[in-house]
């Protein structure tokens, strides 16, 4: 009976030393081992797959660039092809193409300007607005008959490069005569104020994408919503 008094007291100081021994090793994995090793590896993993990642789409995308600078190229000679911006390369220019295209309509519309004339025609710096897309503004007033006045804004934004009329306003001119002649006009005729507008086209460099993108790029025209 001591023998076994005596065993079982060797065995429970066996597995106490063994505990003890498994709470000392714990206690150096989290105080030594696991801060300042596992944990670092761990960090180092994770930043190694993702960098992986990362390697893996950039890799991707410049498989994918040529599909991409074709699509590219080929919209810009789709946009090439029915130009939507004024072709001028500055704002002066521009304006003065505005000016140049207004009195050319009027002219087409009246010949002679027997029934259609031009009060003014003043650029406008448009600073106003912020578009992505910088706008080119020409103040207008005309006085004309009404068949002219419809015909003069249908030719303005029926042609290309596409403009754009707003802040439109139409008033009754009653004792509005044709020009040269004297004599009242049958219908009345209109006195017509707007702002006729169109876009610059935006420098190759700031078109250009800053990196290849995966899919086909999006075309964004200026002025949809501004139609009328």
């Amino acid at each position: 009976m001591a023998n076994d008094v005596k065993v079982w007291g060797i065995e429970r100081d066996r597995w106490a030393a063994l505990g003890l021994l498994l709470a000392v090793l714990a206690l150096g994995y989290a105080v030594l081992i696991h801060p300042w090793w596992t944990v670092p590896m761990l960090e180092a993993n994770e930043r190694l797959d993702s960098l992986k990642e990362r390697e893996l789409r950039q890799r991707m995308q410049l498989q994918q660039a040529p599909q991409v600078q074709q699509r590219l190229q080929q919209v810009r000679q789709q946009q090439a092809g029915q130009p939507g911006f004024l072709p001028e390369a500055s704002a002066e220019l521009a304006s003065a193409a505005l000016v140049q295209r207004l009195e050319n309509v009027v002219a087409q519309a009246s010949p002679g300007n027997r029934s259609c004339r031009i009060d003014n025609r003043s650029p406008l710096a448009d600073t106003s607005r912020r578009d992505r897309y910088a706008r080119v503004v020409v103040q207008v007033r005309l006085r004309c008959g009404t068949g002219e006045t419809a015909a003069v804004l249908h030719a303005l934004e029926s042609g290309s490069p596409r403009l754009f009329v707003g802040n439109l306003n139409l008033l009754s001119a009653r004792g509005y005569f044709v020009p040269g002649t004297g004599r009242p006009s049958s219908d009345g005729g209109v006195d017509v104020s707007f702002d006729l507008y169109g876009y610059l086209r935006p420098s190759p460099k700031a078109a250009a994408p800053a990196k290849p993108a995966v899919g086909m790029p999006a075309v964004d025209m200026p002025g949809a919503a501004d139609a009328p």
